[in-house]
């Protein structure tokens, strides 16, 4: 086959297919036969994921001396796809196989993120890989791709840069070492900070900042019992959240720019689910309707149709969780919204997916529309 494809004037790299339980010295008779018919690299496969570290690097310790570019292909049964790949380049090989979040048979194979960042930070070995793209490069094939990155995952995960226990804001207020390995900057990414029962004083001190609300210590103490209290039942403390505990407390309560005084959604097997809203906005009546995948969809659409020019804004993220159970479950509807730089995340809770969906999004535009003023 190698003869063959060289013939055909193509670049032959030889694999061997379930290399690491494979007998080593008949591998590299192999390997040897290979490089004789052509083959201009060499590739060992830890088909299913049993590798160690340490034997890793013995066995491309001696795999390096052939004539040829050897590279590793790790799979994550045991989660040591990266450890084994960093080993093998250590030992000698030249090239490793990776993918964008890890993605793969299984278990997924070598993470391209971690190996790159391993290398960078911990190695002080750079590549030719644009580190800042990591992320946007992440994002964009867990969307294409329609596979998840977890919130745990390391370097691109939801969670890697995010912070809530009030002594780790505290230590990164002081300096942003003491909690992180590298800055979320150097992989385009963002710290993040989360409230909720574990947030402390600092927590809450440096996100009033950024919503720039001035309080002084009575006010501070106050707007972290609240907030614990929503965090002790279980919910996530959102950016709207804490501006509305915040403006209670300070007594600058604002009214609401926009407010939503119908909303008509028809979905079936038949139709495509469409969705009417007419808002009061600056108390003027505003009428759209829009389409969508789904009800919450076309409801969302129609928002934002109708919102056009007044209120551009971009939905990130959305999770919806059951607070009962039932056909008639309360349901809570977390948004993650975006416009023109800034985000905040804003909640609604109600048996009504779509109504909870509209309430979310319409709180953190008004949210949002207040920021700006400020």
């Amino acid at each position: 086959m190698t003869e063959y494809a060289k013939s055909h004037g193509l670049i032959v790299e030889l694999s061997g297919e379930d290399a690491s339980r494979a007998d080593l010295e008949y591998l590299k008779s192999v390997y040897k036969a290979g490089i004789d018919a052509g083959a201009d690299r060499l590739c060992f496969c830890d088909t299913v994921g049993i590798l160690l570290p340490e034997k890793t690097y013995e066995i491309f310790s001696d795999l390096s001396q052939l004539p040829a570019p050897i590279s590793i292909h790790c799979h994550n049964d045991f989660g040591m796809a990266t450890a084994n790949t960093i080993s093998a380049l250590r030992a000698g090989g030249s090239q490793a196989h990776v993918t964008i979040n890890g993605i793969g048979e299984r278990a997924g194979n070598t993470s391209l993120e971690e190996v790159v960042m391993v290398l960078y930070s911990l190695y002080k070995y750079k590549t030719k890989i644009d580190i800042k793209g990591l992320y946007t490069t992440s994002r964009l094939v867990s969307r294409l791709s329609g596979i998840p990155v977890s919130p745990n995952k390391s370097i691109v995960g939801g969670n890697a840069f995010t912070h809530e226990a009030g002594i780790h804001v505290h230590g990164l207020l002081a300096n942003t070492a003491t909690y992180e390995p590298i800055t979320p900057e150097l992989v385009g990414r963002e710290r993040k900070i989360i409230l909720g029962k574990h947030a402390g004083r600092s927590s809450v001190v440096l996100a009033l900042k950024e919503l720039g609300l001035a309080v002084n210590d009575r006010q501070i103490d106050e707007i972290v019992i609240r907030m614990k209290e929503l965090g002790d039942k279980g919910k996530r403390v959102t950016d709207a959240d804490l501006q509305a505990i915040s403006e209670t407390v300070l007594g600058t309560y604002q009214e609401a720019k926009i407010k939503l005084e119908e909303l008509t959604v028809v979905a079936g097997n038949t139709v495509m689910p469409t969705a009417s809203v007419r808002l009061k906005v600056n108390g003027n009546n505003v009428v759209e309707a829009g389409v969508g995948t789904g009800p919450v969809d076309a409801a969302i659409n129609a928002l934002k149709k109708a919102l056009s020019g007044v209120a551009d804004i971009h939905l990130d993220e959305y999770h919806v969780d059951a607070i009962t159970g039932g056909t008639d479950a309360l349901v809570e509807v977390w948004v993650k919204l975006s416009k023109g730089g800034k985000t905040i995340t804003a909640r609604g809770a109600r048996t009504d997916i779509i109504m909870a969906s509209v309430e979310a999004v319409l709180e953190g535009i008004n949210r949002l529309i207040q920021q700006e003023k400020k």
